[in-house]
């Protein structure tokens, strides 16, 4: 079950599906999509429906770079156990044996995760992203469309990672942090902050929801469960 019906949420339904995933259907807080299809795909209501679905996983698929702490906040709210978030994998990433994934992340197609990379819960890898040796990736972080990860670098929780950004090796992106479509960072960007450029520099302060999910995460202590590899791997 996909909670979300927008554009990553249709993303991942087409790569569950191609992954051979037994897919039920949307859940969406829209009343207007609920009994609606969306590309084939059945909206069977909102997310007040969770815990009579006690059959189902689930995967979070809500997220954009105007409020990309939205899937944290709801997966805080759902409250429920990690084993009932599934991973999706497209069948044309290529993901090395040495490297883990956590419950809900999502990989779409083309992706490509080289050796010894380490991805945490809830992260969105679009499409054509490339992660080299030795990356690691932070629970609920957004990597867009042809990202390019150099080798050991390191995405704090929740970032978000523009589309075509490079990332040089060794390079760190600070917990809530966005880096802004076709940049290129050079040095460590700091918590909370929204960097753009070639070579990438500090813009502004993130957005006010980035920042309250930094604040939660500083004030009430949430830290980084390690991933897990896919099929328990």
């Amino acid at each position: 079950m996909i909670i979300g019906a927008g554009g990553f949420a249709r993303e991942t339904a087409q790569a569950a599906r191609a992954a051979g995933l037994p897919l039920a259907g949307h859940l969406d807080d829209d009343p207007a999509l609920h009994g609606r299809a969306v590309d084939g795909v059945p909206v069977l209501g909102g997310t007040e429906r969770v815990p009579e679905l006690t059959d189902a996983s689930f995967v979070v698929c809500v997220g954009s770079p105007g409020d990309y702490g939205s899937r944290a906040r709801i997966v805080r709210r759902l409250g429920l156990p990690e084993h009932r978030y599934t991973t999706v994998v497209h069948p044309t990433a290529a993901v090395s044996a040495t490297s883990v994934l956590g419950p809900g992340t999502v990989l779409l197609a083309h992706t490509v995760l080289t050796a010894a990379v380490r991805v945490g819960r809830h992260v969105a890898v679009m499409p054509g992203t490339v992660l080299t040796h030795d990356d690691e990736v932070g629970d609920f972080a957004t990597l867009a469309s042809g990202v390019r990860l150099g080798g050991t670098a390191r995405i704090g929780r929740g970032a978000y990672v523009g589309a075509g950004a490079l990332v040089r090796e060794g390079t760190a992106i600070g917990a809530w942090s966005l880096v802004g479509m076709g940049s290129t960072v050079l040095a460590d960007v700091p918590a909370g902050e929204v960097w753009a450029g070639s070579p990438a520099r500090r813009l502004r302060a993130a957005a006010p929801p980035a920042l309250e999910q930094l604040d939660h995460d500083t004030t009430q202590g949430d830290p980084l469960v390690p991933a897990r590899g896919v099929n328990g791997r």
